[in-house]
């Protein structure tokens, strides 16, 4: 294993610290990443949170337009409790507080958990379940949330910033994960650092579709083929599942060791799939923002907008992993 980091134990405080050093708009305390400025009277908080190694989720879309919290766990672990009620506490601004959750077991009971010890906050919740590929796997109990956290902490972060009621902030939240589907495929395994070798064996003539971000098996495993072939076979899950029409939000994510070029290279091959459709690429993001740390492969989400979503979806946002109109 040759990683960048000092210690496995040590890896994601020191992370942290560089985070915070890099950003003096965010501010970390006790495992939890804030906005340094604080909670605004009258705006309603997100927090969210994960485990560590997913980066820039979730911390990096703390910021203006977005969180005002996030928890990070350790790495592929979920935040304990007492970091999620130190995060909602904090950023309450008199409003009330939103947790986006993914659907991940231990992510949801910590999350429910920490809601029932705020006692003292109003706390509303949206559970994000977005991949298509399985449902019920190692870590959930439904399906998995992966890209679509994005959209969802992205659109309710815009609607709180505006000064929205808790429960329109909700209810907003909840419809970009109904609109929203996506699907993954590894063409490497991810290497943990307390592990020190790769989470799972994946010869080097095969893929695995639909994995999860925490190294979970997919739907099945088949020979390595092109991208153009790969990219029908992950748009072919989302429009079964979800039919691609009108004007669509698209987000060809990396996995963490996936080059650039190849991102775009298939999402080329996914505009061309929705134009085949009838549909629209009317937004889009290519990049890495939901990993899998340095696992090769991509996932792409779609999310089906109208007038509002969009609109919410291009306010100003300033964070350290997205950033636009201000």
């Amino acid at each position: 294993m040759k990683k960048l980091i000092n210690t496995a134990q040590s890896v994601v405080e020191d992370a942290l610290s560089g985070m915070a050093a890099a950003h003096p708009s965010l501010r970390v305390r006790e495992r939890v990443v804030y906005r340094a400025s604080g909670p605004r009277a009258g705006k309603v908080g997100l927090v969210s949170g994960g485990g560590s190694g997913h980066e820039p989720l979730h911390a990096g879309f703390v910021g203006y337009g977005m969180l005002d919290a996030a928890c990070p766990g350790e790495v592929f672990t979920s935040p304990v409790p007492d970091q999620i009620v130190e995060a909602t506490r904090a950023v309450d601004g008199g409003a009330g507080v939103l947790h986006i959750v993914k659907n991940y077991t231990g992510d949801v009971l910590n999350f429910e958990l920490a809601a029932e010890l705020c006692d003292d906050v109003q706390v509303a919740s949206v559970l994000v379940d977005d991949d298509v590929a399985v449902e019920d796997s190692l870590y959930t109990a439904g399906r998995r949330g992966t890209g679509a956290t994005l959209f969802v902490e992205k659109v309710a972060g815009a609607l709180a910033e505006q000064g929205a009621p808790l429960a329109e902030v909700a209810r907003v939240a909840a419809e970009v994960d109904e609109r929203s589907r996506s699907f993954g495929i590894a063409l490497t395994s991810c290497t943990t650092p307390a592990a020190g070798k790769p989470t799972f064996e994946l010869p080097d003539t095969q893929v695995e579709l639909g994995i999860g971000i925490h190294g979970e098996p997919g739907r099945r495993r088949v020979p390595m083929a092109s991208a153009r072939e790969l990219a029908a076979v992950a748009m072919e899950a989302v429009h079964g599942d979800l039919p691609l029409a009108g004007d669509l939000l698209v987000m060809v994510n990396g996995m963490g060791g996936t080059p650039l070029m190849e991102l775009y290279v298939v999402f080329a091959e996914v505009e061309a799939f929705i134009r085949g459709k009838g549909a629209r690429v009317s937004r889009s993001l290519v990049g890495n923002y939901v990993t899998s740390l340095d696992m090769q492969g991509f996932s792409v989400t779609v999310c089906r907008l109208d007038g509002e979503l969009t609109r919410l979806w291009d306010a100003p946002v300033d964070t350290p992993g997205l950033r636009w109109g201000r």
